[in-house]
């Protein structure tokens, strides 16, 4: 073979062995590529499952949301019991004003309510003694009360009394002989009495047709008034005063026409804006000092509200990766219960906590300069989000083995306890109709559905047993053995049987995660992702897709098989 042969020869050799190098050269650079991705994507996974000790060793990660949790716990707190008291004073200036109405409009009252309604009275002559108290008294208010009390408006723009009474349009009764002739529609008639016509000597009102009542087609006598009073107590808490209007109705029932006239008391305080107040001293300068704490525990809450928020999206988006990378390597899905380990219930609890507390310190700031006066719907907000904030410190006690046990004990037996109690939910209906609809006329404990409720819900936790049986009336001895029946039935069922079935499941789980403590948690494919090493000559065996497959079913089919992770 000649030079010039030799030389094509190899020249065509160098070129086909570089077109062989070139695929072996594209493909390794691929593959490490791949293993760099997937040694990222796992070191980022380890990172969002350590705790912020670990990921402040790790990477030098200041807690940040560790340590506005726990600013925000002092804060939360102060301000609830700051909040706490001056509602206090509220509700009971509101109670106490209650009382006192009851005393000072309502003849013989006692002091003590007569079960819904706060007395009765039994004769004609009883009935218009009381009317007639109410208005007088309403009169001599100035002279015998002694809170902060004046005169109020009505809706009517009016100054007084209004009286109203309801009755049948015609009626004729005669028990003698068994008849009655009656309309069953009714007909109201009202009179105003202001202060001049109660003023009048002698009072000729009380000789005026309308309080000629005809007892035997009367329904009501309504009698309603309002008052205003100023709520003095909070100048000594250095704070602004509150003006109150009071909407008082005394009502005069005798539509049972049984021949006891049932005499309720309703009064509805709400709240105005005081006018030309001058007050001198340090309440304007409190004031000021507890709006400007109030505006700095919204800021906290605000950037607690940021940063688990933004907590929530990066997991979200490592869990993309994480899905994604699994499809691409193993060719399968991630299973659900491994997706959901990406979903930090804490945080979603400190994000609702941080709404509450940003919207109830809002709601505090307008009750504290007198722009609104929802004392309820703030004290709801703000101890609802205190109540969170302190169950969220749970998930730093969980980080500690022995602590550890309350939290993955309730996640375990959760699932189980709700589909329990929904069964047994339904035998406790049962038992609640029946007991209202047989017992409710014969016992106090069963006249309404959340009465009835309510004890057995007592009997249930071993609470008033003897009370509930001795107080069954034997007026009739049927339904007295039926409520013999009844209460053994339910006590038993539900105490020795349906409660002791409740407390083995919570056992169960608890068992059943202090064995796994101890020999270790069901490994799932997230798990198994994590250990595995990131150069080839130091990795395990990878599972095979079976046993994935077999570990995510296994963990969809028990409740107990769970993992917490830091």
């Amino acid at each position: 073979m000649s030079r010039g042969a030799e030389a094509l020869a190899l020249s065509v050799w160098n070129s086909a062995s570089d077109l062989s190098w070139e695929p072996r050269r594209s493909n390794a650079m691929a593959h490490r590529d791949s293993d760099v991705q997937e040694e990222c994507l796992r070191e980022d996974l380890k990172f969002y499952f350590m705790n912020p000790c670990e990921k402040f060793r790790a990477r030098h990660q200041i807690p940040w949301k560790l340590g506005l949790q726990i600013l925000k716990i002092v804060m939360v707190t102060t301000q609830l019991v700051r909040f706490g008291l001056s509602n206090q004073l509220v509700v009971a200036f509101k109670e106490e004003n209650t009382v006192a109405f009851k005393y000072l409009f309502l003849k013989g009252y006692s002091g003590i309510d007569e079960d819904n309604y706060s007395c009765s009275v039994y004769t004609q002559e009883d009935a218009y003694e009381s009317i007639f108290y109410a208005i007088n008294q309403y009169h001599r208010l100035k002279n015998i009360s002694l809170g902060t009390l004046s005169y109020g408006e009505n809706e009517e723009n009016r100054i007084g009394l209004k009286v109203c009474k309801q009755h049948y349009k015609t009626r004729a009764m005669f028990p003698s002989n068994e008849t009655l002739n009656s309309d069953s529609n009714t007909e109201a008639d009202c009179l105003h009495l202001d202060l001049q016509a109660l003023s009048e000597n002698p009072p000729g009102w009380k000789n005026s047709s309308f309080f000629r009542l005809e007892f035997y087609r009367l329904l009501q006598v309504e009698i309603s008034f309002h008052l205003k009073g100023i709520d003095l107590q909070r100048i000594l808490s250095r704070e602004l005063p509150d003006c109150y209007v009071f909407q008082n109705t005394i009502t005069f029932d005798n539509k049972a026409h049984s021949g006891k006239i049932k005499i309720y008391f309703d009064s509805n305080a709400n709240i105005e804006e005081c006018k030309g107040l001058n007050i001198s001293g340090s309440g304007q300068k409190n004031t000021q000092y507890v709006l400007a704490f109030d505006a700095f525990v919204i800021v906290i809450c605000l950037a607690s509200l940021t940063l688990c928020t933004r907590s929530i999206f990066l997991a979200l988006s490592l869990r993309k990766r994480f899905v994604h990378f699994f499809l691409e390597k193993y060719k399968r899905h991630v299973c659900n219960a491994d997706k959901w380990e990406f979903v930090n219930g804490w945080y979603i609890l400190v994000i609702i906590s941080d709404l509450m507390t940003v919207v109830g310190s809002i709601l505090k700031m307008e009750i504290q300069v007198k722009n609104l006066t929802n004392y309820d719907l703030c004290s709801i907000l703000l101890g609802t989000s205190t109540l969170l904030v302190w169950v969220g410190v749970i998930r730093y006690l969980g980080y500690f083995q022995k602590y550890n046990v309350l939290i993955l004990t309730m996640q375990a037996s959760l699932p189980k306890v709700l589909r329990f109690c929904a069964c047994a939910g339904m035998i406790y209906l049962g038992y609640t109709f029946c007991g209202w609809i047989v017992l409710g006329p014969y016992h106090n404990k069963f006249v309404g559905l959340n009465t009835v409720s309510e004890c057995l819900f007592s009997l249930v936790n071993g609470d008033d047993m003897f009370a509930t049986f001795a107080q069954i009336q034997q007026k009739s001895i049927l339904v007295w053995l039926f409520s013999r029946l009844y209460l053994y039935s339910f006590i038993s069922l539900f105490i020795y049987m349906i409660l002791s079935l409740f407390i083995a499941l919570i056992t169960d789980s608890y068992d059943t995660i202090k064995k796994y403590q101890q020999n270790g948690f069901p490994v799932t494919d997230l798990q198994a992702f994590l250990k595995e090493c990131g150069s080839r000559g130091q990795c395990q065996k990878q599972p095979s897709a079976l046993q994935c497959c077999v570990c995510c079913l296994r963990r969809k089919e028990s409740d107990d098989h769970l993992i917490l992770p830091n």
